[in-house]
């Protein structure tokens, strides 16, 4: 819901040079959070981790109206990283739980449907909001949805059986609880693909306006659609044909995307480009989730999605950051980044086409 809107209102309190914090302090956060919330969900359980994630969304939505300057809003933005940092991790967990293994892929993504659902939803309905009404009445309005997902988690069943106690003990994270060696693999994928999406949610609401378009939540709802259309069926032919050809695939696709949205210089060419990138990403998350979990070891489950999680953010942060820092709100240079982007993509192509020829 926030997102199309952010960087609007860091301009209009006076920190339009630090457009490309927005995501890489939120990310920062909940890249860090990561390798406790993968060690608490292994063991206090799925449910109070999910819960910690959705109430810090709750106290944002009231703090960014009262943190009204440029620092308060960067501090809150890292505040709020924390909510990515422990909700999708136990999220991930629970859903391998209930799911037999030979159907983990058509599984999360069917969760991935309700996710980009969300995705989807969300900007539109800010960038209504926003153009209706106040940024305070987007900021409460964040907190009310938040709200409804803590009310829908209180009535599901905890599923981790060796469920303990808290104790401060557990916070204390070792090298293991950082990166799980056994979900190197699609965390190198991770990272490499998803700093495209650090940079599509820096550039894209400007690049939008710049290109005339209304409402800058449109190629979000038009990108996300097309990966709703996608998600259930990848994620179900990863788990008959393997992950990595269905990762290649999406790859490919994701490839195509930049490339298109950097050279058709135009609305249609920004929304064809959208469809492309969104049925990139629908192919990806899925299996990227289910081949991790593939690989994790059943007590250390949360740890392993919690190594992916970490690339993830690592990937969208510094995609944020870096293209901020060369954006500097000349929207000339959006092409060039996005050009620069797609070589990340063709070297995980590159890594996947020799893991499969070695396997």
């Amino acid at each position: 819901m926030l997102i199309p809107e952010l960087p609007a209102y860091l301009s209009k309190l006076g920190g339009a040079e630090y457009i490309g914090l927005i995501i890489a302090l939120f990310t920062l956060t909940a890249g860090l959070s990561r390798p406790f919330s993968g060690k608490l969900t292994d063991t206090i359980g799925r449910k109070p981790v999910i819960i910690i994630g959705v109430i810090v969304c709750i106290i944002c939505g009231f703090l960014y109206p009262i943190l009204s300057t440029v620092s308060g809003f960067l501090l809150l933005r890292l505040f709020h990283g924390f909510s990515t940092g422990f909700s999708p991790t136990a999220i991930s967990a629970y859903v391998s739980d209930i799911i037999p293994s030979k159907r983990w892929g058509e599984a999360l993504g069917i969760q991935g449907l309700f996710f980009s659902t969300g995705l989807a939803l969300g900007p539109a309905i800010g960038s209504f909001i926003k153009l209706h009404y106040t940024f305070d009445v987007l900021f409460y309005s964040s907190s009310f949805m938040a709200f409804m997902a803590v009310v829908l988690v209180f009535n599901i069943k905890e599923t981790l059986i060796n469920k303990q106690e808290f104790k401060l003990s557990n916070l204390k994270i070792s090298k293991k609880d950082i990166l799980a060696k056994e979900a190197l693999s699609p965390a190198l994928i991770t990272f490499l693909a998803y700093s495209s999406f650090g940079i599509i949610l820096t550039l894209i609401p400007d690049w939008s306006e710049h290109l005339g378009m209304g409402n800058k939540g449109l190629f979000f709802i038009v990108f996300t659609i097309a990966s709703l259309c996608i998600r259930f069926l990848a994620g179900k032919f990863s788990d008959r044909y393997s992950r990595i050809p269905i990762l290649i695939l999406g790859l490919t696709l994701l490839f195509i995307s930049l490339i298109v949205m950097g050279y058709f210089k135009t609305i249609s060419g920004l929304l064809i480009g959208s469809i492309i990138y969104g049925l990139a990403i629908g192919v990806l998350s899925p299996t990227l989730n289910a081949w991790t979990v593939d690989l994790s070891f059943p007590e250390y489950r949360g740890r392993a999605i919690a190594t992916m999680y970490i690339a993830l953010e690592a990937g969208i942060g510094l995609g944020a950051l870096f293209s901020g820092l060369f954006y500097q709100g000349n929207v000339i240079r959006v092409p060039i980044i996005l050009y620069a982007c797609s070589i990340a993509v063709l070297i995980a192509i590159t890594y996947l086409l020799f893991k499969l020829k070695t396997k």
